[in-house]
């Protein structure tokens, strides 16, 4: 089946449907649409699809286009939910029950009828967390669904019945600031975390701190500080600053200014030397006696392996946070344990160097280096670790630098489900480092190596370990059990791990020095950062501040192209990662 993505952005549901429609092997395009009808019309005669779907998008499509082809929503809503803000009002008003509908577009916005629906426990979480764990999910299954009708001869979806006892959503308006403003001073905490956790991601609450206005990111409740309502009362070695509530505090970790320019970074970082010189500094988790919320990097100890989590803020890694890592990781294996296991964090497992610091910094081309030198260094330590046994556990999503950290160990273990990006060249030509050049050859040959970084395209679990870039592909649900049980294995065969782990890299050593592969491609990064015309510069501010690309890699207009010069339907290795000529990369 030809099957074309319509969506507002390459993002991370319409990245899963890609991979998740490839893999079961229909032919997939995506198209990013930003109001161009006509581009958009020109995609659907030239890809001539079976059926479109639109995962993510945030303008109607045309009635001509709709009309002529069979066209599928998902709205991250229950079953009658309808308006923009479906997720901010549940996650606000704290529903216990939400869900994702697949419906059939019509002229009426999300009123269309329904060919599939799945409802889910609503945590109380970051809107981003629930759209790219819970949302994702339940849309995967509509899609599922909704394929197999397709295959009854005669199937009808069922109409949007506000009668019916399943249809328990309405019409909602678009959530404005004035629906989302905290009053400090009645506002209990579970209610300030519902409001942040409504508005995560996009657009943050506004508020005021020190006489700035700010928007609020990353909110977790402290279950111990106390203080006078509104207050902060202290900060987090992470960048965290902690706000009293009328019943106990919640952490920030993150501000946008409202401002021309404006960038959300660590929450102390915005603030600067607005905060008191004398406000307390929390600092790990040992110091407290009681999990510190805020904490970015933790060690867990369980007999002869190691846990080391880090949960960087949207899987960034920033030069201090690569740092950070590294000494913890190096710091594990003074406890001589067996097995070290990289277990990444809740939602995100690294996306690589941090591109906001980047953009703030002022000189953005020195930070870009000395960020991708830690992310070197970090890198460097974990395949110099032959004493100790690695284990990678990728159980969300990967990208770029991330993608290619956690081929650093020695297994890599990927939760199915979970999306990978191992490639750089979409941020403006970007070379990439992190020793690409020596770690993903190795496992999954030169030839496919430059296809995956070249093609720019995401990849599934389940393609990755059938390609070697992972060792196996876990089920969602036994994914942390499996995950323990390994290590719990390699930890039992440390010997023979390590005596082949030893050979191996002093084997690699002789053929080419590890400095040689850093410095080959360190010398590309420097063109790539310290070239003022740089295009990675111009990427860089467009990704910072969501300036939405207008083509993908895997687009119709590429597709069409490389099959009209070559005769084939897929496109080449360089095609598919050159943007338009119009997007000025």
């Amino acid at each position: 089946m030809r099957v074309l993505l319509v969506s507002s952005a390459f993002n991370s549901m319409t990245q899963r449907f890609f991979v998740e429609l490839s893999d079961a092997g229909h032919e997939v395009a995506v198209e990013v649409y930003a109001g161009d009808e006509e581009r958009l019309a020109e995609a659907f005669a030239t890809f001539r699809p079976d059926l479109a779907i639109a995962p993510f998008l945030t303008r109607a499509i045309p009635e001509t286009l709709w009309r002529a082809y069979l066209t599928l929503i998902v709205h991250p809503g229950i079953e009658g939910d309808r308006g923009p803000s479906a997720l901010d009002w549940a996650l606000q008003e704290r529903w216990d029950v939400w869900g994702v509908t697949l419906l059939q577009a019509e002229a009426e916005m999300d009123a269309g009828p329904i060919w599939a629906t799945r409802t889910f426990p609503l945590r109380q979480a970051p809107k981003s967390s629930v759209y790219r764990r819970e949302v994702i999910d339940g849309a995967v299954a509509c899609l599922w669904e909704a394929l197999a009708n397709l295959e009854q001869p005669g199937y009808q979806p069922r109409p949007l019945d506000y009668a019916a006892p399943t249809a328990l959503g309405r019409l909602r308006p678009s959530m404005k600031q004035a629906d989302r403003r905290i009053d400090w001073s009645r506002h209990e905490t579970a209610e300030i975390l519902a409001r942040i956790h409504a508005a995560d991601g996009v657009p943050g609450v506004l508020d005021e701190l020190y006489g700035q206005p700010v928007y609020l990111h990353a909110a977790c409740a402290e279950p111990r500080l106390r203080g006078e309502p509104g207050a902060v009362i202290a900060r987090s070695e992470s960048g965290a600053i902690c706000r009293a509530t009328v019943d106990g505090a919640v952490w920030i970790g993150r501000l946008k200014p409202k401002r021309e320019g404006g960038i959300k970074l660590d929450a102390v970082q915005v603030l600067g030397d607005a905060l008191p010189a004398d406000l307390p500094v929390v600092g790990p988790s040992a110091e407290l006696a009681y999990p510190n919320p805020v904490e970015e990097v933790r060690t867990e100890h369980q007999g002869d392996i190691i846990r080391l989590r880090f949960d960087f803020h949207n899987g960034a890694m920033s030069t201090a946070q690569c740092r950070k890592l590294q000494a913890a990781f190096e710091q594990a294996r003074t406890r001589a344990p067996k097995v070290i296991l990289l277990a990444g964090g809740d939602d995100l497992w690294s996306n690589g160097i941090h591109l906001n610091e980047i953009e703030a910094s002022p000189d953005a081309a020195a930070e870009s280096w000395a960020n991708i030198v830690a992310m070197d260094d970090l890198i460097r330590a974990i395949i110099l670790a032959t004493d100790t046994v690695v284990v990678a556990a990728l159980g969300r999503n990967v990208g770029a630098g991330g993608a290619i950290l956690p081929l650093a160990a020695d297994f890599v273990l990927v939760r199915e489900g979970v999306v990978l990006n191992p490639h750089y060249r979409n941020m403006g030509w970007l070379y990439g480092s992190e020793y690409w050049t020596y770690l993903l050859p190795r496992r999954v040959g030169w030839e496919r190596a430059v296809a995956l970084t070249e093609g720019c395209l995401p990849i599934s679990a389940r393609r990755a370990a059938e390609i070697g870039l992972a060792d196996r592909a876990i089920a969602a649900e036994g994914f942390d059990l499996a995950v323990q049980a390994c290590a719990v294995a390699k930890a039992q065969d440390h010997a023979a791990i390590i005596a082949r782990k030893q050979t191996a890299r002093e084997a690699d050593e002789v053929q080419r020095p590890l400095a040689q592969y850093r410095r080959a491609e360190l010398t590309q990064m420097y063109r790539n950062f310290l070239q003022p015309d740089s295009p990675y510069h111009r990427a860089r501010n467009a990704f910072v501040f969501k300036r939405p690309a207008c083509w993908s890699p895997a687009s119709v207009r590429l597709l069409a192209s490389t099959a009209e010069a070559e005769g084939i339907a897929r496109p080449t290795l360089s095609e598919t990662c050159r943007p338009p000529a119009a997007v000025g990369f």
